[in-house]
Protein backbone atom coordinates (compact mmCIF):
# COMPACT_ATOMS: atom_id res chain seq x y z
CA UNK A 1 0.00 0.00 0.00
CA UNK A 2 1.15 3.69 -0.74
CA UNK A 3 1.83 5.80 2.60
CA UNK A 4 -1.19 8.12 2.20
CA UNK A 5 -3.56 4.26 2.05
CA UNK A 6 -1.29 3.26 5.35
CA UNK A 7 -2.04 6.78 7.02
CA UNK A 8 -5.93 5.91 5.99
CA UNK A 9 -5.62 2.10 7.18
CA UNK A 10 -4.57 3.38 10.50
CA UNK A 11 -7.02 5.78 10.86
CA UNK A 12 -4.96 8.10 10.66
CA UNK A 13 -6.66 10.71 8.35
CA UNK A 14 -9.85 12.86 9.18
CA UNK A 15 -9.98 15.77 6.44
CA UNK A 16 -7.46 16.89 3.71
CA UNK A 17 -7.37 20.04 2.02
CA UNK A 18 -7.12 19.24 -1.34
CA UNK A 19 -6.86 16.24 -2.91
CA UNK A 20 -3.29 17.58 -4.44
CA UNK A 21 -1.69 16.57 -0.70
CA UNK A 22 -2.44 12.97 -1.47
CA UNK A 23 0.65 12.44 -3.99
CA UNK A 24 2.73 15.19 -2.19
CA UNK A 25 2.22 12.63 0.57
CA UNK A 26 3.29 9.71 -1.32
CA UNK A 27 6.04 11.04 -2.99
CA UNK A 28 7.93 12.44 0.10
CA UNK A 29 9.86 16.16 0.62
CA UNK A 30 7.13 18.18 2.47
CA UNK A 31 8.33 20.34 5.26
CA UNK A 32 5.82 20.18 7.54
CA UNK A 33 4.71 21.27 11.73
CA UNK A 34 2.27 20.09 13.95
CA UNK A 35 2.16 21.87 17.55
CA UNK A 36 0.83 22.48 20.92
CA UNK A 37 0.52 24.70 23.42
CA UNK A 38 2.08 24.79 27.09
CA UNK A 39 -1.20 24.72 28.95
CA UNK A 40 0.56 21.70 31.19
CA UNK A 41 4.30 20.62 32.06
CA UNK A 42 3.80 17.58 30.26
CA UNK A 43 2.23 16.14 26.86
CA UNK A 44 -0.47 13.76 27.17
CA UNK A 45 -1.02 10.37 25.61
CA UNK A 46 -3.77 12.08 23.14
CA UNK A 47 -0.58 14.47 22.20
CA UNK A 48 1.39 11.22 21.72
CA UNK A 49 -1.31 9.84 19.43
CA UNK A 50 -0.80 13.19 17.33
CA UNK A 51 2.92 13.90 17.59
CA UNK A 52 3.74 9.99 16.40
CA UNK A 53 2.80 10.88 12.57
CA UNK A 54 5.96 12.93 12.34
CA UNK A 55 8.18 9.96 12.81
CA UNK A 56 5.61 8.48 10.77
CA UNK A 57 5.79 11.22 7.79
CA UNK A 58 10.32 11.46 8.27
CA UNK A 59 10.59 7.89 7.53
CA UNK A 60 8.79 8.29 4.26
CA UNK A 61 11.15 11.77 3.72
CA UNK A 62 9.04 14.52 4.76
CA UNK A 63 11.23 16.86 7.47
CA UNK A 64 9.25 17.83 11.01
CA UNK A 65 9.25 20.56 12.82
CA UNK A 66 7.40 20.88 16.30
CA UNK A 67 6.24 24.03 17.34
CA UNK A 68 5.72 24.69 21.21
CA UNK A 69 3.50 28.07 20.61
CA UNK A 70 3.81 29.83 23.62
CA UNK A 71 2.62 33.25 22.53
CA UNK A 72 -0.58 31.04 21.51
CA UNK A 73 -0.40 29.23 25.42
CA UNK A 74 -0.55 32.75 26.82
CA UNK A 75 -4.11 33.42 24.77
CA UNK A 76 -5.93 29.89 25.43
CA UNK A 77 -6.94 28.01 22.34
CA UNK A 78 -10.91 28.37 22.19
CA UNK A 79 -12.66 24.21 23.57
CA UNK A 80 -16.01 25.50 21.80
CA UNK A 81 -17.93 25.28 25.42
CA UNK A 82 -16.70 27.65 27.64
CA UNK A 83 -14.03 30.31 27.93
CA UNK A 84 -10.32 28.78 29.45
CA UNK A 85 -9.24 30.16 32.77
CA UNK A 86 -6.26 32.39 31.74
CA UNK A 87 -2.91 31.35 33.50
CA UNK A 88 -0.21 33.08 34.59
CA UNK A 89 2.89 34.30 32.93
CA UNK A 90 5.31 32.49 34.85
CA UNK A 91 3.52 29.16 35.25
CA UNK A 92 3.15 29.22 30.97
CA UNK A 93 7.07 30.26 30.47
CA UNK A 94 7.16 27.43 32.90
CA UNK A 95 5.43 24.84 31.34
CA UNK A 96 7.28 25.92 27.88
CA UNK A 97 10.70 24.88 29.01
CA UNK A 98 9.32 21.58 30.45
CA UNK A 99 7.25 20.91 27.17
CA UNK A 100 10.25 21.69 24.85
CA UNK A 101 12.58 19.63 26.34
CA UNK A 102 10.20 17.01 26.81
CA UNK A 103 9.40 16.92 23.15
CA UNK A 104 13.12 16.85 22.30
CA UNK A 105 13.50 14.44 24.11
CA UNK A 106 10.32 12.20 23.03
CA UNK A 107 10.30 13.07 19.52
CA UNK A 108 13.87 14.19 18.81
CA UNK A 109 13.00 16.59 15.96
CA UNK A 110 13.65 20.50 15.75
CA UNK A 111 11.24 22.80 18.34
CA UNK A 112 10.27 26.22 17.45
CA UNK A 113 8.81 28.55 19.64
CA UNK A 114 5.73 31.14 18.00
CA UNK A 115 6.58 33.59 20.71
CA UNK A 116 9.92 34.59 18.86
CA UNK A 117 8.05 36.48 15.98
CA UNK A 118 4.89 36.64 17.61
CA UNK A 119 6.24 38.91 21.17
CA UNK A 120 7.88 41.56 18.68
CA UNK A 121 4.84 42.49 16.58
CA UNK A 122 3.21 45.56 17.61
CA UNK A 123 -0.98 45.78 17.68
CA UNK A 124 -1.30 48.24 14.43
CA UNK A 125 1.31 45.53 12.16
CA UNK A 126 -1.41 42.97 13.29
CA UNK A 127 -4.18 44.49 12.39
CA UNK A 128 -2.85 45.91 9.04
CA UNK A 129 -0.56 42.64 7.81
CA UNK A 130 -2.85 39.80 9.04
CA UNK A 131 -6.35 41.11 10.47
CA UNK A 132 -7.35 43.06 7.38
CA UNK A 133 -7.04 39.70 5.16
CA UNK A 134 -9.49 37.52 7.42
CA UNK A 135 -13.04 38.33 7.38
CA UNK A 136 -15.25 38.37 10.63
CA UNK A 137 -17.77 36.41 8.80
CA UNK A 138 -15.56 33.67 7.78
CA UNK A 139 -14.23 33.47 11.34
CA UNK A 140 -17.82 33.13 12.95
CA UNK A 141 -18.34 29.81 10.41
CA UNK A 142 -15.55 27.71 12.73
CA UNK A 143 -17.17 25.13 14.55
CA UNK A 144 -15.00 25.48 18.21
CA UNK A 145 -15.56 29.76 17.67
CA UNK A 146 -20.01 29.17 16.63
CA UNK A 147 -20.14 27.03 19.57
CA UNK A 148 -18.79 28.91 22.08
CA UNK A 149 -20.39 32.46 21.34
CA UNK A 150 -23.59 30.78 22.93
CA UNK A 151 -21.47 30.82 26.34
CA UNK A 152 -19.54 33.98 25.71
CA UNK A 153 -16.07 34.00 23.83
CA UNK A 154 -13.30 36.83 24.50
CA UNK A 155 -11.85 38.68 21.85
CA UNK A 156 -8.38 37.31 23.10
CA UNK A 157 -9.94 33.62 22.32
CA UNK A 158 -11.60 34.47 18.73
CA UNK A 159 -8.15 36.09 17.54
CA UNK A 160 -6.67 33.08 18.72
CA UNK A 161 -7.43 31.61 14.88
CA UNK A 162 -5.53 34.33 13.07
CA UNK A 163 -2.47 34.00 15.66
CA UNK A 164 -2.22 29.88 14.50
CA UNK A 165 -2.54 31.20 10.56
CA UNK A 166 0.37 33.75 11.23
CA UNK A 167 2.25 30.68 12.80
CA UNK A 168 1.80 28.80 9.25
CA UNK A 169 2.76 32.19 7.21
CA UNK A 170 5.53 32.68 9.13
CA UNK A 171 7.05 29.33 9.12
CA UNK A 172 6.10 29.08 4.88
CA UNK A 173 7.62 31.59 4.50
CA UNK A 174 10.74 31.12 6.75
CA UNK A 175 10.97 27.78 6.54
CA UNK A 176 9.39 26.36 3.53
CA UNK A 177 6.76 24.54 5.70
CA UNK A 178 3.43 23.95 2.92
CA UNK A 179 1.73 21.75 5.45
CA UNK A 180 0.61 21.50 8.81
CA UNK A 181 -0.44 18.93 10.52
CA UNK A 182 -3.15 18.43 13.60
CA UNK A 183 -5.75 16.56 15.31
CA UNK A 184 -9.61 17.20 13.92
CA UNK A 185 -10.49 19.98 16.05
CA UNK A 186 -8.46 22.12 14.75
CA UNK A 187 -9.52 22.05 10.83
CA UNK A 188 -10.88 25.57 11.70
CA UNK A 189 -7.69 27.38 13.06
CA UNK A 190 -5.53 25.39 10.44
CA UNK A 191 -7.36 26.52 7.22
CA UNK A 192 -7.32 30.05 8.41
CA UNK A 193 -3.93 29.70 7.97
CA UNK A 194 -4.40 28.33 4.26
CA UNK A 195 -6.41 31.33 3.85
CA UNK A 196 -4.05 34.24 4.90
CA UNK A 197 -1.14 32.45 2.78
CA UNK A 198 -3.20 32.59 -0.47
CA UNK A 199 -4.38 36.07 0.07
CA UNK A 200 -1.13 37.67 1.35
CA UNK A 201 1.54 35.40 -1.45
CA UNK A 202 -0.93 33.60 -3.70
CA UNK A 203 0.86 30.04 -2.56
CA UNK A 204 -1.14 26.72 -1.97
CA UNK A 205 -0.43 25.38 1.22
CA UNK A 206 -2.15 22.22 2.82
CA UNK A 207 -4.07 20.37 5.90
CA UNK A 208 -4.32 16.86 7.50
CA UNK A 209 -6.11 16.19 10.36
CA UNK A 210 -6.44 13.18 12.50
CA UNK A 211 -9.00 11.79 14.40
CA UNK A 212 -8.56 12.38 17.78
CA UNK A 213 -8.13 9.36 19.79
CA UNK A 214 -11.33 8.21 22.33
CA UNK A 215 -11.74 5.92 24.65
CA UNK A 216 -14.63 3.41 24.77
CA UNK A 217 -17.17 6.20 25.57
CA UNK A 218 -15.93 8.93 22.91
CA UNK A 219 -13.96 10.76 25.48
CA UNK A 220 -10.94 12.21 23.99
CA UNK A 221 -7.84 11.39 26.03
CA UNK A 222 -6.92 15.02 27.05
CA UNK A 223 -6.56 16.84 30.38
CA UNK A 224 -9.46 18.76 30.08
CA UNK A 225 -11.32 15.69 30.06
CA UNK A 226 -9.80 14.38 33.44
CA UNK A 227 -8.32 11.27 32.22
CA UNK A 228 -4.90 12.44 31.60
CA UNK A 229 -1.93 9.91 31.30
CA UNK A 230 1.17 12.03 31.33
CA UNK A 231 3.84 10.99 29.13
CA UNK A 232 6.22 12.21 32.27
CA UNK A 233 6.26 8.94 34.37
CA UNK A 234 6.52 11.40 37.48
CA UNK A 235 2.64 11.94 36.88
CA UNK A 236 1.73 8.99 35.69
CA UNK A 237 3.93 6.10 36.07
CA UNK A 238 5.04 3.30 33.80
CA UNK A 239 2.91 1.01 36.22
CA UNK A 240 -0.16 3.46 35.59
CA UNK A 241 0.10 3.69 31.83
CA UNK A 242 0.10 0.22 31.99
CA UNK A 243 -2.55 -0.66 34.12
CA UNK A 244 -4.50 2.00 31.58
CA UNK A 245 -3.45 0.33 28.61
CA UNK A 246 -3.95 -3.18 29.91
CA UNK A 247 -7.86 -2.42 30.41
CA UNK A 248 -8.22 -1.05 27.38
CA UNK A 249 -11.90 -1.85 25.26
CA UNK A 250 -11.46 -4.91 23.26
CA UNK A 251 -14.17 -2.62 21.14
CA UNK A 252 -10.90 0.07 20.93
CA UNK A 253 -7.74 -1.39 21.40
CA UNK A 254 -7.10 -2.57 17.52
CA UNK A 255 -7.75 1.05 16.53
CA UNK A 256 -4.79 2.74 19.18
CA UNK A 257 -2.61 -0.45 18.03
CA UNK A 258 -2.88 1.12 14.66
CA UNK A 259 -2.87 4.46 15.51
CA UNK A 260 -0.38 4.45 18.72
CA UNK A 261 1.86 1.96 17.65
CA UNK A 262 5.06 1.67 14.94
CA UNK A 263 3.86 -2.31 14.18
CA UNK A 264 3.74 -2.93 10.62
CA UNK A 265 -0.17 -3.81 9.45
CA UNK A 266 0.90 -7.50 9.20
CA UNK A 267 2.53 -7.48 13.06
CA UNK A 268 -1.50 -6.25 13.75
CA UNK A 269 -3.30 -8.42 11.67
CA UNK A 270 -1.73 -11.05 13.49
CA UNK A 271 -2.31 -10.42 16.82
CA UNK A 272 -5.78 -9.12 15.95
CA UNK A 273 -6.64 -12.55 14.90
CA UNK A 274 -5.22 -14.16 18.27
CA UNK A 275 -6.76 -11.93 20.15
CA UNK A 276 -10.26 -12.36 18.43
CA UNK A 277 -9.73 -16.49 19.26
CA UNK A 278 -8.61 -15.68 23.10
CA UNK A 279 -9.97 -12.23 23.90
CA UNK A 280 -9.32 -13.71 27.89
CA UNK A 281 -5.96 -13.55 27.00
CA UNK A 282 -5.79 -10.15 26.88
CA UNK A 283 -3.11 -10.39 23.97
CA UNK A 284 -3.55 -7.07 21.78
CA UNK A 285 -3.98 -5.10 25.19
CA UNK A 286 -0.43 -6.61 26.19
CA UNK A 287 1.08 -5.35 22.84
CA UNK A 288 -0.20 -1.95 23.18
CA UNK A 289 1.33 -1.42 26.49
CA UNK A 290 4.60 -2.86 25.21
CA UNK A 291 4.89 -0.69 22.62
CA UNK A 292 3.77 2.36 24.23
CA UNK A 293 5.34 2.09 27.52
CA UNK A 294 9.20 0.45 25.95
CA UNK A 295 8.68 3.73 23.26
CA UNK A 296 8.04 6.38 25.95
CA UNK A 297 10.11 5.08 29.07
CA UNK A 298 12.51 2.29 27.54
CA UNK A 299 12.00 -1.70 28.02
CA UNK A 300 13.23 -1.98 31.75
CA UNK A 301 10.09 0.28 32.54
CA UNK A 302 8.02 -1.64 30.80
CA UNK A 303 9.42 -4.96 32.46
CA UNK A 304 9.19 -3.40 35.76
CA UNK A 305 4.98 -1.87 35.29
CA UNK A 306 4.55 -5.72 34.91
CA UNK A 307 6.63 -6.66 37.60
CA UNK A 308 4.89 -4.33 39.99
CA UNK A 309 1.34 -5.67 38.13
CA UNK A 310 1.95 -9.06 38.92
CA UNK A 311 3.19 -8.79 42.99
CA UNK A 312 0.06 -6.36 43.56
CA UNK A 313 -1.72 -8.62 42.22
CA UNK A 314 -0.54 -11.62 44.29
CA UNK A 315 -0.18 -9.45 47.22
CA UNK A 316 3.41 -9.16 47.13
CA UNK A 317 3.41 -5.83 48.72
CA UNK A 318 6.51 -6.20 51.00
CA UNK A 319 9.27 -7.17 47.97
CA UNK A 320 7.82 -3.05 46.30
CA UNK A 321 9.04 -0.29 46.95
CA UNK A 322 6.92 2.83 48.64
CA UNK A 323 6.76 4.85 45.16
CA UNK A 324 5.70 1.41 43.46
CA UNK A 325 3.06 0.93 46.06
CA UNK A 326 1.93 4.52 45.80
CA UNK A 327 1.24 3.87 42.49
CA UNK A 328 -0.49 1.02 42.33
CA UNK A 329 -2.93 2.40 45.17
CA UNK A 330 -2.94 5.43 43.87
CA UNK A 331 -6.94 5.00 43.62
CA UNK A 332 -7.78 3.31 46.57
CA UNK A 333 -9.35 5.00 50.09
CA UNK A 334 -6.58 6.30 51.82
CA UNK A 335 -7.02 6.01 55.70
CA UNK A 336 -5.42 7.37 58.66
CA UNK A 337 -4.48 4.31 61.24
CA UNK A 338 -4.20 4.26 64.77
CA UNK A 339 -2.57 1.91 66.87
CA UNK A 340 -4.02 -0.76 68.55
CA UNK A 341 -6.08 -3.92 68.91
CA UNK A 342 -6.93 -4.77 64.76
CA UNK A 343 -10.53 -4.58 65.54
CA UNK A 344 -10.18 -1.16 66.99
CA UNK A 345 -8.25 0.18 64.53
CA UNK A 346 -10.44 -1.25 61.59
CA UNK A 347 -13.30 0.65 62.78
CA UNK A 348 -10.94 3.77 63.59
CA UNK A 349 -9.94 3.85 60.32
CA UNK A 350 -13.83 3.31 59.00
CA UNK A 351 -12.63 -0.12 56.91
CA UNK A 352 -15.42 -1.79 59.36
CA UNK A 353 -18.36 -0.04 60.64
CA UNK A 354 -18.25 -1.69 63.94
CA UNK A 355 -16.14 -3.78 66.34
CA UNK A 356 -18.67 -6.57 65.72
CA UNK A 357 -18.84 -6.66 61.99
CA UNK A 358 -14.88 -6.06 62.51
CA UNK A 359 -14.17 -9.16 63.99
CA UNK A 360 -16.63 -11.03 61.79
CA UNK A 361 -14.33 -9.91 58.95
CA UNK A 362 -11.08 -10.71 60.69
CA UNK A 363 -12.96 -14.39 62.07
CA UNK A 364 -13.73 -15.74 58.53
CA UNK A 365 -9.83 -14.98 57.05
CA UNK A 366 -11.42 -11.42 55.52
CA UNK A 367 -8.82 -8.96 56.86
CA UNK A 368 -5.40 -9.01 55.03
CA UNK A 369 -2.23 -6.91 56.22
CA UNK A 370 0.38 -5.74 53.54
CA UNK A 371 -0.76 -9.60 51.92
CA UNK A 372 -0.61 -11.38 55.01
CA UNK A 373 -4.56 -12.95 56.39
CA UNK A 374 -4.38 -11.95 59.87
CA UNK A 375 -7.47 -13.95 62.24
CA UNK A 376 -6.68 -12.36 65.50
CA UNK A 377 -8.52 -9.32 66.16
CA UNK A 378 -6.50 -9.02 68.88
CA UNK A 379 -3.58 -8.38 66.39
CA UNK A 380 -1.54 -5.39 67.50
CA UNK A 381 -1.54 -2.93 64.64
CA UNK A 382 1.53 -0.78 65.04
CA UNK A 383 3.87 1.44 63.33
CA UNK A 384 6.12 -1.83 62.85
CA UNK A 385 4.00 -3.41 60.84
CA UNK A 386 4.59 -1.00 58.61
CA UNK A 387 6.10 -1.13 54.97
CA UNK A 388 8.73 1.07 53.04
CA UNK A 389 7.43 4.44 53.73
CA UNK A 390 5.24 3.73 56.91
CA UNK A 391 2.56 2.28 54.43
CA UNK A 392 -0.01 0.05 55.48
CA UNK A 393 -2.24 -1.86 52.43
CA UNK A 394 -5.37 -3.22 54.21
CA UNK A 395 -7.86 -5.56 52.15
CA UNK A 396 -11.17 -6.43 52.98
CA UNK A 397 -12.80 -9.19 51.63
CA UNK A 398 -11.63 -10.27 47.86
CA UNK A 399 -10.91 -6.66 45.78
CA UNK A 400 -11.60 -3.70 48.91
CA UNK A 401 -8.50 -2.25 49.43
CA UNK A 402 -7.28 0.89 51.95
CA UNK A 403 -3.89 2.31 52.33
CA UNK A 404 -3.16 3.95 55.55
CA UNK A 405 -0.22 5.51 57.23
CA UNK A 406 -0.18 6.34 61.03
CA UNK A 407 -1.17 9.75 62.52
Amino acid sequence: MTFYEELEWRGLVNQISSPDLIEKLNKGGLTFYIGTDPTADSLHLGHYSSFLITRRMKEHGHHPILLVGLATGLIGDPRGTVERELKQKEEVFRNYDALRAQVEKVFGFEVVNNYDWINGMNVIDFFRDYGKYINVGYMLTKDHVRRQMESGISYAEFSYMLIQAIDFKHLHETRGVDLQVAGSDQWGNITTGIELIRKTTGDEVYALTMPLVTDAQGNKFGKSEGNALWLDKEKTSSYELYQFLLNSDDACVITYLKRLTFLTPEEIMEIEARHSEHPEQRIAQKALAREIITDLHGAAEFEHAVEVSEKLFAGDFKSLSARDIKSGMKNVPQVTLTAGPLADALVAAKVCSSKREAREFIGNGAISINGEVVKDATWQLTPEAALEGGIVIIRRGKKKFYMGEFA
